[in-house]
């Protein structure tokens, strides 16, 4: 227990000695606009989180990656708007999966990317926007 206060302590201190020792100018530039990944038209959406089960019977966690590809610059703006709103319906959509998914089951992909691009649409009103998947883990 006591080690591993002091790992927690060590960290710590190590993680605010490596931002100390940064440059003021390199903080600074982080205010500014940041590079995007995926290009212009693409706008990332925060890892959603849904709780299953794993094979060996404990709780596990099912993690999505995805994005939204946006060319429509009208659309795009609205998509970046509303993405509160879809953000709380994609993770309704993980977390009903994730809590229906069997022991062991590996996700499909397919019906988790049908399911989001469905709510996209009706979010947005219209078509247009294509739900990009990244990564979907099990842990």
């Amino acid at each position: 227990m006591i080690g591993d206060i002091r790992t927690m302590h060590r960290r710590l201190f190590l993680s605010l000695v490596a931002l100390a020792a940064l440059p003021a100018g390199a903080l600074a530039a982080e205010g500014g606009e940041k590079k995007k990944s995926g290009g212009g038209s693409y706008i990332q959406i925060q890892t959603l989180l849904g709780t299953t089960i794993r094979a060996t019977g404990r709780r596990g966690v099912l993690a999505v990656d995805c994005g939204l590809d946006v060319p429509n610059e009208a659309l795009r703006t609205y998509a970046e708007q509303s993405t509160p709103r879809l953000r709380a319906a994609y993770v309704q959509i993980v977390q009903s999966y994730a809590a229906g998914l069997g022991p062991g089951a590996l996700p499909s992909p397919d019906y988790l990317g049908q399911a989001l691009q469905r709510q996209t649409d009706i979010i947005l009103g219209k078509p247009g926007a294509r739900v990009l998947l990244g990564a979907i883990v099990v842990n």
